[in-house]
Formats: C-alpha cells, sequence, structure tokens
C-alpha cells in the first residue's frame, strides 16, 4: 500500500496549499506546522472533502482525484479521526463503532462483531452499551480509533488526535496511540501542531509552513538539522544562516559567530539555549564568542529562567533563578553573551 499526493488546493485568494507527500505501508507521517500553515486543509483533500486544484492523489496505485478523477469521500478506502472525535451522542460505543462498517455495507451482524472486536483491542469491550457523553477524553479518543480501523481502512487520517485532552492524559493516550499505529498495517497521515506528539508519533514529519513543505525528514533528522526559526523554536535552539569562511560565520541577521569545526559557504548554525552564558562585566580570557545583548523579556521555563535577549546576534539563554538575581536581570538590562566555539553546530543551508 502506497499513499502517492502531489497537488494543490486553494483557500480564497489569498492562500494555496502545494504538497507533495508518499508514504508506504505501514509508515505513519505528520504534517507538522502552526496554524494556518494548510495542515487541516491537506487532511481534508485526502479524505475528498476538498477537491484539488491540480495535481493529484492516488493510493496503492489507484487515482483517487486528478485528471479528471474525483471518489467521493465515502467511496475512499480512508478512515478520518476528527479533532473533535465526532461521535454520534445519540448511540452507544458499540453502535459508533459499526456505523462505518455498516455504511460500507457491512450486514448488520458481522458489522457489531466487528465493532466488538475493535472494542476489546482498545480495553473498552465493558463500555460497549454506554453513551459518548458518559466517556473520559482519552476512551473517546480510542473509541474514534476504532471506528475509523473498523471500516479496515487502507489510509488513516488523524486530524489533532490528542488536542482535546488534558495533559496528564495526553500522555497515557499518546503511548497507546502509538502502540496502535504501530500495529496498523496501512498508511497513516496525522496533523499535529504539537511538535512532541509528532516525534512520537510519526516515522517521518513533514513540516509546514505557509502553505510549502520546508522541511521533512525523521524526527531525529528534524531535531538536529532545523532548517527554519519556526522549527528551531519548536526543538529549543538558537538557528542562523550566514556565509562562513574557515570556521568564522557573518550571520545574515547581523552579527559574527566563530565555529570550532570547520566550514565555508552557506550554512546554518545552530546551539542550545543552556550553552549561552551571560555576564555583567566582558568575560575575561577574550572567549572566541562574546558580545553584548540587551535583555527583552524573562520567561520560566520549569527549573530555568529564558532570557530574550536583543542584539547581534539576537539570542536565546536559559539560566537559573539564582544567575537571573545575582546579575539583577529585568527587561532593559545589557549584558555580555558568551558561547564557547566548540557548542556551535553547522550544517549547509
Amino acid at each position: 500500500m502506497t499513499l502517492s499526493a502531489d497537488f494543490t488546493v486553494s483557500r480564497g485568494e489569498r492562500f494555496e496549499l502545494d504538497l507533495a507527500v508518499r508514504a508506504d505501508a505501514g509508515e505513519t507521517v505528520a504534517l507538522l506546522g502552526p496554524n494556518g500553515a494548510g495542515k487541516s486543509t491537506a487532511l481534508r483533500a485526502l479524505a475528498g472533502l476538498l477537491w484539488v486544484g491540480s495535481g493529484s492523489i492516488a493510493l496503492d496505485g489507484a487515482l483517487l482525484d486528478g485528471a479528471g478523477v474525483r471518489v467521493l469521500p465515502e467511496q475512499r478506502p480512508a478512515g478520518v479521526v476528527f479533532q473533535d472525535y465526532l461521535l454520534f451522542p445519540h448511540l452507544t460505543v458499540l453502535e459508533n463503532v459499526a456505523f462505518g462498517p455498516r455504511a460500507r455495507r457491512v450486514e448488520r451482524r458481522a458489522a457489531r462483531a466487528r465493532a466488538r472486536g475493535w472494542l476489546d483491542r482498545m480495553g473498552l469491550l465493558d463500555y460497549a452499551r454506554v453513551k459518548p457523553r458518559d466517556l473520559s477524553g482519552g476512551q473517546a479518543q480510542r473509541v474514534a480509533l476504532a471506528r475509523a480501523l473498523a471500516t479496515e481502512p487502507r489510509l488513516l487520517l488523524l486530524d489533532e488526535p490528542l488536542a482535546a485532552l488534558d495533559a496528564a492524559t495526553r500522555i497515557t493516550v499518546r503511548s497507546e496511540l502509538r502502540r496502535h499505529l504501530t500495529a496498523y498495517s496501512g498508511t497513516c497521515v496525522l496533523v499535529s501542531h504539537e511538535p512532541l506528539d509528532a516525534m512520537v508519533l510519526a516515522d517521518r514529519l513533514l513540516v509546514l509552513e505557509e502553505g510549502r513543505v520546508v522541511q521533512q525528514g525523521t524526527p531525529a533528522e528534524i531535531a538536529e538539522r532545523p532548517r527554519t526559526d519556526y522549527i528551531a523554536s519548536l526543538v529549543g535552539l538558537n538557528l542562523y544562516r550566514g556565509t562562513a569562511t574557515t570556521g568564522s560565520i557573518e550571520l545574515a541577521t547581523g552579527g559574527r559567530l566563530v565555529a570550532a569545526e570547520p566550514c565555508d559557504g552557506d550554512v546554518f548554525a545552530a546551539f542550545p539555549p543552556n550553552t549561552v552564558s551571560l555576564h555583567r562585566e566582558r568575560p575575561e580570557g577574550s572567549p572566541r564568542n562574546t558580545w553584548r545583548v540587551r535583555v527583552d523579556s524573562l520567561e520560566q521555563h520549569g527549573s530555568t529562567t529564558r532570557v530574550h535577549a536583543h542584539g547581534a546576534p539576537d539570542v536565546l539563554a536559559d539560566i537559573t533563578p539564582a544567575a537571573v538575581a545575582a546579575l539583577e536581570l529585568t527587561v532593559g538590562t545589557r549584558v555580555w553573551a558568551e558561547l564557547k566555539a566548540t557548542e556551535i553546530r553547522t550544517y549547509p543551508a
């Protein structure tokens, strides 16, 4: 089973999605990006809820959309789990899960038997006669997934599958969902704006910004070598683009960094905020990377404080609350930023 899609979809006059994605059987691909990037538009097009403007969508070599072919949503071998699950409130859990097979003309008794099987796999067989209003968020998510899988789809589409859950439930359900996706033999495409969800659930990520794929790869590849400010912020890195000459990097946004590893040409330079130290006075010993900055904001991040500082270049620094007090940092305070050359990772732009 293979999904092969290369298409455009216009949303009014101001937005166009241009997406190319290929996924194999047993593979989960996540579309990750900020709100308005086109993620849900892509999912709706794959489901047949939006027609493509140009290009095509094919599954297992069969055309679903494009070249004059338009397969209706209910005729596509696809199962969809929507963000709010959209369970039928007047039906029991068993009837909700059996609805998909029944809609595909499976005999009533066989549809109910299939639904019981999926509820058993999800650990929800005891809730077969319960109405959706009596389910927890995690239980509702599993029922929605069972309903989608009960149709035996070759393509599974998940739209922000964990967004409706509270933080505590999300951790457990994320782990359960990963287990189900690992066992799923078809192709799965999920949409998320939460990097942790995407990186845990997906085998491969496509990062969308303003309707375009700006980077794709495995979660480890994306985290290791971000290529846009959005991705860098997701994985918690300072990221700059510049031109390097034997390790000295002139940054496009102003300023200069010196890296320990040799590099030349157009490069990205990245380093974590916790590798940056701040000082009231210029550090002694002539460190290779020191520059003057002004504190723009301070945010608490767990046991550390993230300092947003303006300079050439702007920089994020994670320091302890004790260091904030010792430096007497407030918005507008001017300090020196210091970074070891060995902490900078470079790669081709």
